[in-house]
């Protein structure tokens, strides 16, 4: 696995799993939905540490000299 994040992604990344894993998080009637929310927020988190992104990889982006 090669990185594929640039560092202000990475940054805007953890940003979001931060916000949507802590107490801040928006929270709903629907238990589906905060449970994508945990998901997602826990994808943003292990992508932030990583430096890869599967969806990236998957179209062929490439922003790690940004």
């Amino acid at each position: 696995m090669k990185q594929n994040l640039g560092k202000t992604d990475r940054v805007l990344r953890f940003a979001l799993a931060f916000w949507w894993l802590g107490p801040w998080a928006l929270r709903t009637n629907v238990a589906w939905v905060d449970w994508a929310i945990i998901v997602i927020g826990v994808i943003a988190l292990i992508e932030s540490f990583t430096g890869w992104c599967g969806l990236h990889s998957l179209f062929k982006i490439n922003n790690k000299n940004q």
